[in-house]
Formats: C-alpha cells, sequence, structure tokens
C-alpha cells in the first residue's frame, strides 16, 4: 500500500469521524415530503434492515449520540476501504515476471 493510499485514507477516516456528527438532523428531502404529506408514519423498516449494524448511522451501546454517529463514520469507512482494497486487489491484472 502506497503513501498516497494512506494519506487519502486517513483523511477520509479524519472527515468521517469529525465531520459526521455534526450533520444536519433535519429529514431529507423525501422525508420532509412524507411528513407534509401524511404518509411518514405508514413506511416499515425492510427485513434487511432489521438487523443492521449501526441502525441510524449511529454505533450501537454508546449513549453519547455524537460519538456514535463519529464511531458509525470511523468503521464504517474502514470497512467499504477495506472491501474496495480487497476487490481491487483480487481483480488487478498481474504482470507477467520479465
Amino acid at each position: 500500500m502506497g503513501l498516497f493510499t494512506v494519506l487519502v485514507l486517513a483523511l477520509a477516516v479524519g472527515l468521517a469521524t469529525a465531520v459526521s456528527p455534526l450533520a444536519s438532523s433535519s429529514p431529507d428531502g423525501l422525508e420532509k415530503v412524507a411528513q407534509s404529506k401524511g404518509f411518514a408514519d405508514q413506511g416499515h423498516v425492510h427485513r434487511l434492515q432489521g438487523g443492521a449494524p449501526a441502525p441510524g448511522y449511529a454505533f450501537p451501546g454508546v449513549d453519547d449520540p455524537r460519538l456514535a454517529t463519529g464511531l458509525s463514520g470511523f468503521v464504517g469507512t474502514l470497512l467499504v476501504f477495506g472491501a474496495g482494497y480487497g476487490f481491487a486487489h483480487l481483480t488487478a491484472r498481474r504482470r507477467p515476471a520479465p
């Protein structure tokens, strides 16, 4: 893993950890429309979402909501990077030895 990759990963983890707790708690556009039209309460969680590892973008078991959101950003960034790096490593073309 090169220096550039490590620096970019450190930047992404730092931003995800530090900035995610500052995200707006206001509903997004779709949720706001559902609330204004009166059908927001009719929604339900899909069965695949029921066992989500970080429901509501918060790390479970942490009482402080800002800390829980920061931890969720930290772990999520590392997991996505690991999956992408592993996929790239597995699918990279091998160069023949000279």
